[in-house]
């Protein structure tokens, strides 16, 4: 069978929705298209109004469609709402045949066990992440086919969503004309574009803000420890202004956008922002240090939040890649130093990590650059991966359809 041409990474966030479409060149991802439109009918990255929601995205595709008929059929969409749970899970099976070497229906049948864990009714798995396989006893196995034993163990990160809002997403793409390829929870997307096999493998936390929501996921000896979405975002720290100022909250936007600083004491006491300059019902001059004071406290709650996520993981400061910021959050001056702060990790601005495999001349610096597209970025690759692109297509791992919302492999 042949491999789709196109894919297309569809990030649908709370404010606004983000999109790389990119083509099959001689197996490598060629960019073809970036873009941002405002999004409509979200809140905290679930889908409350399915018009708006579909109105917005439709508005998004438009220009996408122009490059070809084919653009849109195979679409890897986010998940990012804030039921998206994690939870480690172990399968174990007696190795079949005689001889006791492992052969590929053994690694199938201790993933397939690995996942009979206690999922409720209205939750779908997402993601199987396998971890490790265990021989015997013996772990740290990447890949146990060919080896000999007679047990065979599998630990396993289960990844699991509220399933309406899965159907929900999955709905607005097709009224829009798209086709689904995969879903793909937001920390996952983030890490494949953002992360570094080296970062994976000494320990990092990747926290992504969005307006509307915050995830992370964290990493050490390239495995994925666990991941987390938080109810809580940018979008927050715009209405604590709104309602700190008195002002409108488009006006709150604004400021954020021009004056806002998460780091206070890095503020200038003498240094103010005329308030009238943005909402002229409103008159003033406030200390630019008041407005950064708002600021942070909110982001503290964030990095609250993830280092609370790190306590449970046994991981809190003891990250050696320390933590890398996305996300349109991540663009507020200040803020990584405030994480350093708060979480007492090495901590950096990130965004999509330069790949040797993927082109596109302007339209692919300009979204690898933004730490906003980092999403939709690592969703094209994880979706050029899963169609084949530049991949073995003899592998274990290939039998598994993207379109059952499953990943047997970390990314």
């Amino acid at each position: 069978m042949l491999s789709p041409r196109y894919v297309l990474g569809l990030d649908i966030g709370t404010d606004t929705i983000k999109i790389v479409c990119a083509e099959n060149e001689h197996g490598k991802p060629r960019i073809r298209a970036a873009r941002k439109e405002p999004s409509g009918g979200l809140r905290r990255g679930a889908i409350v109004d399915l018009p708006e929601s579909s109105s917005a995205l439709a508005r998004a595709f438009s220009e996408v469609r122009k490059i070809s008929k084919n653009s849109l059929k195979n679409v890897f969409v986010n998940i990012g709402t804030h039921q998206t749970k994690s939870q480690v899970s172990r399968g174990i099976v007696a190795v079949s045949r005689a001889d006791a070497e492992i052969y590929e229906d053994d690694m199938e049948r201790v993933v397939k066990a690995s996942q009979s864990v206690g999922i409720q009714p209205n939750r779908t798995v997402v993601h199987n992440i396998t971890r490790e396989f265990i021989v015997d006893g013996v772990g740290d196995i990447m890949d146990p086919l060919g080896l000999s034993g007679s047990r065979l163990e599998v630990s396993s990160l289960i990844i699991d969503a509220f399933a309406p809002q899965i159907k929900n997403i999955v709905r607005i793409v097709e009224l829009t004309g798209g086709r689904i390829g995969g879903v793909v929870a937001d920390p996952i997307a983030g890490a494949r574009a953002a992360l570094s096999r080296k970062q994976k493998e000494l320990g990092v936390v990747l926290v992504d803000i969005g307006a509307g929501t915050t995830s992370l996921s964290v990493y050490e000896e390239k495995k994925l420890l666990g991941i987390a979405v938080f109810p809580v975002g940018s979008g927050h720290v715009t209405n604590d202004i709104a309602v700190g100022l008195k002002i409108p909250v488009a006006a709150a936007e604004e400021i954020k956008r021009e004056h806002g600083h998460a780091y206070a004491t890095d503020v200038g006491s003498k240094e103010m922002v005329d308030i009238k300059m943005f909402s002229p019902e409103s008159r003033g001059i406030i200390p630019k240090r008041f407005i950064s004071e708002i600021i942070e406290a909110r982001l503290a709650e964030v990095f609250e939040l993830v280092n609370n996520e790190l306590k449970s993981l046994g991981k809190a400061g003891g990250l050696a890649g320390g933590a890398v910021l996305v996300g349109g959050g991540a663009r507020i001056p200040g803020i990584t130093d405030l994480a350093r702060q708060e979480l007492k990790l090495s901590t950096q601005l990130g965004s999509t990590i330069p790949q040797e495999w993927a082109e596109g001349g302007e339209e692919a610096a300009n979204c690898f650059e933004d730490p906003e597209f980092v999403n939709a970025c690592g969703l094209v690759l994880y979706g050029a991966g899963e169609s084949g692109w530049n991949k073995p297509s003899t592998s274990f791992f290939t039998w598994m359809n993207p379109k059952h919302m499953m990943r047997y492999f970390m990314p």
